[in-house]
């Protein structure tokens, strides 16, 4: 985080559309214990502790929060929520933050992780499944194609093991997948 930072660049609207994500209804209610810093096992690669997000979320600094690599690593193990005496579901939060840095491209870039999701979802509409090695292929593309070279062997061992497949999976109506994500979409929206 740079030095000071001016409140008329705080994100004020930021702070208050976190109250009404899953897992953000509580978090005026953190008391600052750092119990959920003490209990996250990844917090020691966080440039920001889970205690300083749900902080830095509270005071509006959005364009920290959602280019931090802290959302990214949350291992989805819950064990800040169990220990927070506040009943903050942290995790579900975490995923909220996720899922609006996606949106708004705010994420770290060269994080292999957005990407992977931004190529999961891609795959989920198109033929309403995944399929790991086209999954894998595309988000390389992305990343660094030359990576591609790297993991041929790994590749070409799990084909011959008839553990990964060639063929791009798909269900059978993927028109309803559509359907269903669309749906669920802009009822998300209306929310918002």
């Amino acid at each position: 985080m740079r030095g000071i930072k001016f409140e008329a660049e705080l994100d004020r609207a930021f702070a208050r559309w976190a109250t009404t994500v899953p897992g953000g209804e509580r978090i005026r209610e953190c008391i600052q214990c750092g119990a959920c810093s003490a209990a996250c096992p990844m917090s020691g690669y966080m440039d920001y502790t889970p205690r300083r997000i749900i902080a830095l979320v509270k005071e509006g600094f959005k364009d920290e929060v959602l280019s931090s690599r802290t959302i990214w690593l949350c291992a989805s193990c819950y064990a800040c929520a169990v220990e927070c005496p506040q009943g903050i579901n942290i995790t579900d939060f975490m995923y909220a933050l996720k899922e609006r840095a996606i949106k708004e491209g705010r994420y770290p870039k060269g994080l292999p992780t957005p990407i992977y999701a931004q190529e999961f979802a891609r795959l989920v509409r198109a033929r309403g499944r995944s399929t790991e090695s086209l999954l894998v292929i595309r988000a390389a593309l992305r990343l660094n194609p030359l990576r591609l070279l790297k993991l041929a062997p790994l590749g070409l061992r799990l084909l011959l093991r008839g553990r990964m497949g060639l063929r791009p999976e798909q269900v059978r109506d993927r028109a309803a997948v559509r359907a269903m994500l669309t749906a669920s979409e802009n009822a998300k929206s209306r929310e918002e």
